[in-house]
């Protein structure tokens, strides 16, 4: 047998695996990093180079070498396995943040390894960590809030219990990936402090703690150097200083440059080697550019976190778990329930009576179907969704009436609806089409039709989520380079206001809207949302109308426009049932049409949700309003006139069941906001800096530290509602406070003690959050930062002793020019309660070391 042959059996499958045991990453042997140098030793470099581009979504299998494919699938909150089967569709991240609950974060990681184990899969394309800046991202639903410690406590706990099962987890998106606009362009210009305070201590959590098995860098630049090109980040800070072993990949299609690539720290180019490959790195490694030894590394990289997982010892299809697990059922469900957060509950409405309600409406665009999740790659496929109408249809049986009605018409609808003509006067229907075979409108129209509405269909993610073989086709074909223009009139029936919304398609694509020669609506060089809408006073008559779209990308393009008279949008039906109904329920918010990656979203509702919510308090006084979205939303035009609110996230695919479950008190609401509300869009402490300005695609994080909730304080600036907020049934009461100091060498140790209390007659939990300050701080610093919490379930008249540690770098802050961590001994200030804001209990430490230990926040 040849030598290398004799190698690679070494790694052949073992037939007394054992199939369904737990297989968290282990620690690789001095003998098996050996048996990785021989497999790489004898490996071709045509080899090597081929093996550091992807397949699709897999690491190519080598069959020369034995080595087996390792499949990924997207994620993070369900196991899409790139096929279009279906799986358990979980809570979205900001729904688990807003949790506060690390063991029910442990608890999905697993539930969606065992999931990815029944379908043969290794890699877990998720968590999302990045730090929610504003509620525009139009990725925010997939990440874990504005703040690093408890996004930390939440990622450990996700990436620990997947990785029990023997699946790694793919921490990302590394670095600085705050918004979804330009997001292969933008250029996040961040400081050295608000780098290491704010934007990596959850990746470096993940790291130390979790020991993730996969990092995937993000498309962006940060401080002028594409993340997958990044060594600073990518080698300096994650390997040589964090100590990480594991695998660095791009993000699908987020490779620019294959020699700055391969020098800056990038194991690992997905979907294919479009850039790291034999033609362009041979020429390099014979020029002396990039050395063969920089290439072995990489695979020993992807082969280490093989080894460490176990992979190439057992099949990674467990055959003893089913496709359809039930234990993860009931995983999903608690997400569900322990991630709303109940916002407003004037004059106890909630919970309703079951006994006193006869007939209730359920009015609104998310209320059927179901909206389990977000746009994009986390667009999971559930088995089943239970929907709003659904779950409280199914908690009320025969005892009550559950109408419904949407509400109001869809967008598609309310285009085919809105009709134009072809000049202001004596026109015929329709609207001039003009198409393009290029982005830029330029030069004469490829052809020239009149249409009857604004409706072009582009090519969006959803279109080729159904499958690996759509998603490498798209980019066999390459990026498609097209353009059109509507121009037509519309003419109004009468003066008024109108409402007009637009559809596009995000990443990749470009749209404008001018009215009577005016530029209203601009989303042709940044992607500021999915679908604008603006509400125009338009006098009788016609009304020159001009849409411009592009497709310049993989996908994108298309465009769809209504314009309607805001006081018709409501339906008349839901109005009338409403006025008969004992109470209202409104499930508003977005869908993955409106909140996805490769844009981003409005801050206000989608269209005409601000009316129908308005609409439904002046028809009803017990009307209730629960949010689908991946963070705050305007509420100013309606928050005074409606006396419940909660925010449910992306509840995934039991959020109608949870949801039934707390309006009727069966299940107490136990979430806390894991981000500050703002009142206003402008009073967000990123507002002013958050696209770039003028024809820049830079975006300098101006706030610094500052953001969320530290900016807020920094501001004096109030919030609608502040981070940590949460309501609940029933009360809680602190008390019986204690800090104990020691001071241990490099590392100070503080335990803060006392007991919290359900005063109430309901069972509930409570989440107790532990905030630091420094007293008389040598630099500026937050009024106050998270350090410390507990989710802590109590029967009514429970007491419960808390007690949390806190370590050195809770206390600490980032010396920029000693380049570590540092404390400025002296007086600090230790306060706990249930938000930012609302904290009972108070007392202090003096800390008398300087020193820091190379700690991360505990978990």
């Amino acid at each position: 047998m040849p030598i290398a042959r004799r190698l690679v059996c070494l790694f052949t499958l073992s037939a007394t695996a054992a199939l369904s045991s737990a297989q968290a990453p282990h620690v690789v042997t001095p003998a098996e990093q050996q048996k990785i140098d021989a497999i790489v030793a004898h490996m071709t470099l045509e080899q090597k180079l081929d093996y550091i581009g992807g397949t699709g979504f897999a690491v190519r299998a080598v069959p020369s070498l034995n080595l087996p494919a390792f499949e990924m699938s997207d994620g993070p909150y369900g196991t899409r396995s790139n096929t279009g089967f279906p799986s358990t569709t979980y809570a979205a991240g900001i729904g688990l943040a807003a949790s506060w609950d690390r063991e029910l974060a442990a608890r999905v990681g697993g539930g969606i390894g065992r999931d990815a184990r029944a379908r043969g899969v290794h890699y877990m394309l998720g968590p999302g960590v990045n730090i929610y800046r504003s509620p525009r991202n139009g990725r925010n639903f997939e990440y874990f809030g504005e703040d690093p410690y408890l996004a930390s406590n939440i990622a450990v706990g996700y990436i620990t219990g997947m990785q029990e099962t023997g699946v790694s987890a793919t921490i990302k998106h590394f670095l600085g990936n705050n918004s979804e606009f330009l997001r292969h362009d933008s250029d996040s210009l961040i400081d050295e402090r608000t780098l290491r305070e704010i934007y990596l201590p959850t990746f470096e959590a993940a790291v130390k703690q979790a020991h993730v098995g996969a990092v995937m860098d993000s498309y962006n630049l940060i401080n002028g150097h594409h993340a997958t090109e990044n060594g600073y980040f990518n080698t300096d800070i994650m390997r040589k200083e964090w100590g990480y072993k594991g695998v660095m990949m791009s993000d699908w299609d987020a490779t620019y440059d294959g020699v700055a690539a391969a020098n800056g720290g990038l194991d690992l180019e997905m979907p294919i080697g479009k850039f790291m490959n034999r033609a362009s790195l041979e020429p390099a490694i014979k020029a002396g550019k990039v050395s063969e030894a920089t290439i072995d590394e990489k695979v020993r990289r992807i082969l280490y976190t093989a080894t460490a997982f176990g992979w190439l010892d057992r099949p990674q299809t467990d055959d003893s778990i089913s496709v359809v697990d039930s234990r993860n059922k009931a995983v999903a469900l608690d997400s569900a329930r322990e991630s709303v957060v109940l916002l407003k509950n004037s004059r106890h409405l909630l919970p309703l009576q079951k006994s006193s309600i006869k007939t209730i409406l359920v009015v609104g665009p998310d209320a059927y179907p179901s909206v389990p999740v977000g746009g994009g790659s986390a667009g999971v496929v559930p088995f089943h969704l239970v929907s709003t109408l659904e779950g409280l249809t199914n908690a009320f049986g025969s005892s009550a009436t559950v109408l419904y009605d949407r509400g109001l018409p869809t967008l598609s609808a309310l285009a085919h609806a809105t009709t134009f003509t072809t000049t202001a006067t004596s026109g015929k229907p329709g609207l001039t089409l003009e198409r393009f075979q290029n982005a830029e409108l330029s030069g004469p129209p490829a052809s020239t039709v009149v249409v009857a509405h604004i409706d072009v269909l582009g090519v969006s993610l959803a279109d080729i989520s159904g499958g690996v073989d759509a998603f490498m086709a798209a980019v066999a074909a390459g990026p498609k380079r097209l353009s059109h223009r509507h121009t037509g009139f519309y003419n109004a029936p009468k003066a008024g206001v109108y409402l007009i919304a637009v559809q596009g398609t995000g990443e990749g694509s470009g749209h404008r809207v001018y009215l009577d020669g005016k530029l209203v609506i601009d989303n042709w060089s940044i992607s500021r949302s999915l679908q604008p809408q603006l509400s125009l006073q338009l006098t009788a008559g016609p009304h020159k109308v001009v849409v411009e779209d592009k497709q310049d990308g993989l996908w994108g393009g298309g465009v769809s426009l209504a314009i309607v008279d805001q006081k018709e949008v409501v339906n008349a039906r839901a109005i009338k049932l409403a006025r008969t109904a004992d109470a209202v329920i409104v499930a508003a918010g977005f869908q993955s049409e409106t909140e996805s990656e490769g844009a981003d979203r409005t801050f206000s509702l989608p269209f005409g949700q601000d009316e129908l919510i308005n609409a439904m308090a002046t028809a009803n006084p017990k009307t209730i309003v629960d949010l689908t979205s991946g963070g705050n939303v305007d509420s100013t035009a309606w928050f005074d006139h409606v006396p419940a609110l909660l925010e449910s996230w992306y509840a995934g695919q039991e959020g109608g069941t949870a949801l039934a479950e707390i309006l009727l008190g069966e299940v107490n609401p136990s979430g806390h906001l894991p981000a500050s509300f703002e009142r206003r869009a402008e009073d967000n402490p990123t507002f002013n800096n958050y696209y770039p300005e003028g024809e820049s695609k830079r975006t300098t994080y101006k706030e610094g530290i500052f953001v969320g909730y530290r900016g807020y304080q920094h501001n004096n600036v109030k919030p609608l509602f502040p981070f940590g907020f949460g309501l609940s049934y029933t009360t809680f009461k602190f008390s019986d406070l204690t800090i104990g100091p020691a001071s241990v060498g490099k590392d100070v140790q503080v335990t803060v003690a006392f007991d919290l209390t359900n005063s109430g007659d309901r069972p509930g939990a409570q989440v107790a959050e532990v905030y630091v300050s420094e007293d008389h701080p040598i630099l500026s610093r937050p009024a106050r930062e998270l350090k410390g919490f507990e989710r802590v379930q109590l029967a009514p008249g429970e007491t419960k002793h808390v007690s949390i540690k806190l370590n050195s770098r809770s206390f600490a802050f980032y010396d920029v020019a000693k380049k570590r961590w540092s404390i400025q001994p002296g007086k600090f200030t230790i306060q706990v309660g249930d938000s930012v804001e609302s904290l009972p209990l108070k007392g202090s430490v003096n800390i008398t070391s300087s020193d820091v230990a190379d700690l991360v926040p505990q978990h």
